[in-house]
């Protein structure tokens, strides 16, 4: 039901759970901020559930800690527990009750307090969540980068674009009204699918700092996105004078040019990627693509191949391998490469 990204929240209950510290992880796992955890030492009435929440065994903990609940009426530290064997297990309405009672019980329980703003921002609540992770900002107002993310997502989506910005300008640890700062946020909106704000503050950076690397690449992939090609060769190019040695620069202005057909142009745009990075599959699929389109049919197939070991779960770099065998009057391989990126493809839409 929950993106895949969004693991490492739900894994840090169990660390909550057990008493220790959460592990450091990337930022874009979304991790809240590490706390030192408010209350004494896991009481032994409540290790059992602890120790099954960490084994995964939501339910059983959930059951577990009901039991007590009924058993011992008005247990100090019971929905604190309950709350977070509910946001371990994802049913995050749930932990919100149990959350909003065990900070009830002890306002300044800031683990409760940050695992309440997760829990409302995870169930689609970020008007409800920002409160909570304000305070997260300003117990931590330095070291959590993570929670300033999850902070300036909320804002995002409650439309209060200028304290997003300061959000992630926090984050980056640039000023709020840099050039830099509004163009993290633009990337931050584009993921969130705000595009025409993202171009408006995208464009805000490229005129506050016209020689930011990035600004104009940003530009360029959103103007590429919505196929105003003339425009996004022109940001691309800029992009290229200010850093030449930009390997996915090169690859997007290739992916323009491969758009109104000049071909060699973009083949040649691609060589210079790969040759700058050769560790991405884009720039060989692409190149697999518009040397199929200029009929290099065996150079086609060698940078697609070249891709499908890369990665060989992409179901565009098969499908590209199929229509190449083909017009080459390989039918048997191109019926083979077709069936697995048909394969892949249903794979890959069946997953959340």
């Amino acid at each position: 039901m929950f993106p895949q990204k969004f693991l490492a929240m739900i894994l840090l209950a169990s660390a909550l759970a057990a008493g220790q510290a959460p592990v450091a992880q990337e930022p874009k796992d979304l991790k809240p901020p590490p706390a030192k955890l408010a209350t004494e030492a896991p009481t032994s009435e409540f290790l059992a559930a602890r120790k099954l929440v960490q084994q995964g065994k939501y339910d059983q903990a959930i059951a577990e800690l009901q039991q007590l609940s009924a058993a011992q009426s008005g247990l100090k530290g019971i929905a604190r527990e309950l709350g977070t064997a509910y946001y371990a297990k994802g049913n995050f309405q749930q932990a919100i009750a149990a959350l909003k009672k065990a900070l009830d019980e002890d306002k300044e329980d800031r683990e409760t307090t940050q695992l309440l703003g997760l829990s409302s921002y995870l169930a689609g609540r970020p008007a409800d969540a920002i409160p909570y992770l304000e305070k997260v900002q300003s117990w931590y107002p330095r070291a959590n980068v993570d929670a300033a993310y999850i902070l300036g997502v909320c804002y995002i989506q409650t439309k209060d674009y200028p304290k997003a910005r300061t959000a992630f300008a926090r984050m980056f640890d640039v000023p709020a009204d840099s050039a830099a700062s509004y163009l993290f946020t633009a990337r931050m909106l584009l993921r969130q699918e705000f595009d025409p704000v993202a171009e408006e503050y995208a464009q805000k950076a490229a005129t506050l700092d016209p020689k930011l690397p990035g600004a104009h690449l940003m530009l360029g992939e959103l103007y590429l996105y919505k196929s105003r090609v003339p425009e996004a060769v022109e940001q691309l190019q800029k992009e290229l004078s200010l850093n030449p040695a930009n390997a996915n620069a090169y690859y997007k202005l290739a992916d323009a040019y491969s758009r109104i057909q000049k071909f060699d142009d973009a083949e040649r745009l691609l060589q210079r990627s790969i040759w700058l990075d050769a560790t991405s599959t884009g720039p060989y699929i692409l190149m697999g693509k518009v040397l199929e389109k200029k009929g290099e049919f065996e150079l086609a197939v060698r940078a697609l191949r070249r891709a499908a070991a890369m990665d060989p779960n992409n179901p565009i770099t098969h499908h590209l391998l199929g229509q190449t065998y083909r017009d080459m009057g390989r039918k048997e391989e191109a019926e083979q490469e077709l069936k697995t990126a048909e394969r892949l493809q249903v794979k890959q839409n069946a997953q959340p």
